[in-house]
């Protein structure tokens, strides 16, 4: 089983934005139309979601999923 991690870049960035925002993870989950357990779940790094409502909660912050090209060091760390 995967273990969670609440600091990975989606979960902080949600995390961060929404506060900067002042709004509650209920506010958020009404206003972008997922569930509160699904917001709880991303802010507290749930590894597997599904991208389309991640994209949703995205969206409303202006930003969206897009793949990121990562390092040789990190490629090798991966075992990749």
């Amino acid at each position: 089983m995967q273990e969670w991690n609440r600091h990975n870049a989606i979960a902080d960035f949600v995390r961060n934005r929404r506060k900067k925002s002042d709004l509650t993870q209920i506010e958020l989950a009404d206003v972008t139309g997922v569930g509160l357990r699904f917001v709880r779940e991303l802010e507290q790094g749930k590894p597997n979601l599904m991208t389309d409502k991640i994209n949703q909660i995205l969206l409303f912050f202006g930003h969206t999923l897009t793949p990121t090209p990562i390092s040789d060091e990190t490629r090798r760390n991966m075992g990749a």
